[in-house]
């Protein structure tokens, strides 16, 4: 694994797997969509994870290849198949996933040169989903520590079918510098661990506290968003859209909030920049849709050299 100095490295690390939608599979998975859309906005990226030796899996790979994305960091699994999720929409284009277990990704490996490529990395993302397992949950825990402390380690939270539990959460935030969740995940999170907060606003503020966190952005569908940071909020409307669905449209968010942190970018930049990708994603089907050149350049701070 190599990569070049001149961009910025982001890690989608955890689930890749193909979301099975009423039009056709879909390469699906948070951290997989996370990496793609990094490197749509100018990054380098990999995806670590782990898929079956299946045709599942070879299609797997070949379609992230096909997205200009590195393999390198995805191990193959001898019986273990590869990871589906069967998904449905509603008439709002708001998908319901029913995900499958014991898939290749419960049992991702970190190995010695997962963990040396993991050292350089300026971003790594990850969430509660891929920790459902122990396997996988040690292996992630092994590649965040291996990260630089500058490093953004970004937890997006992504609560799923009660694939998670308290301590998995509370051990994501101590590894974490960044949380990203949604206004249906809040909540939850606010009763589990106790917060305090009169809103929002107040409760990201609490956990950007307790948990020493650099930014904490929460998503609100059609309400927009609120990102917590340099001990301030800012706040941004939502839009009217022809949705064609929403799958994927948060992890678009997640790797601009991410390039917008790593380039020094305005807050209230990155979160227009940050809305304009995850509104395109939705007008879109499937959660890696051909992005605009355009968006790459919205980025304009230092870059690693």
């Amino acid at each position: 694994m190599n990569f070049g100095s001149c961009r910025y490295f982001c890690i989608g690390l955890g689930e890749v797997l193909w979301d099975l939608l009423p039009g056709g599979r879909q390469l699906g998975g948070a951290p997989a969509n996370f990496a793609y859309h990094a490197h749509a906005l100018g990054a380098e990226s990999l995806v670590v994870s782990r898929v079956g030796r299946d045709d599942l899996g070879r299609d797997l790979l070949e379609r992230l290849t096909a997205l200009g994305l590195a393999t390198s960091g995805i191990s193959v699994d001898p019986v273990a198949p590869t990871g589906t999720v069967s998904v449905t929409l509603d008439s709002s284009g708001q998908p319901a996933y029913t995900i499958h277990t014991d898939v290749a990704w419960d049992f991702l490996e970190a190995g010695p040169e997962v963990l040396r490529v993991a050292a350089g990395a300026d971003a790594v993302c990850f969430g509660t989903l891929a920790q459902r397992h122990p396997v996988a949950r040690e292996s992630i825990r092994r590649v965040l520590q291996a990260t630089r402390p500058e490093a953004l380690r970004i937890f997006d939270i992504n609560l799923r079918q009660r694939f998670w539990s308290r301590d998995v959460i509370v051990e994501s935030l101590a590894l974490a510098n960044v949380l990203k969740l949604n206004d249906e995940e809040l909540p939850i999170l606010a009763e589990l661990l106790g917060g305090s907060g009169d809103d929002d606003q107040g409760l990201l503020a609490w956990l950007a506290q307790r948990f020493d966190l650099r930014a904490v952005a929460l998503t609100r569908g059609a309400r927009g968003s609120l990102v917590w940071t340099a001990g301030r909020s800012w706040d941004w409307p939502g839009s009217d859209l022809q949705v064609a669905d929403t799958v994927g449209a948060g992890d678009s968010y997640t790797a601009a909030l991410a390039l917008g942190l790593l380039s020094g970018t305005a807050p209230e930049d990155i979160l227009r920049i940050a809305h304009r990708v995850a509104d395109f994603v939705c007008t879109q089907p499937g959660a890696t849709p051909p992005m605009p050149a355009g968006f790459a350049a919205e980025f304009v701070g230092p870059r690693r050299t």
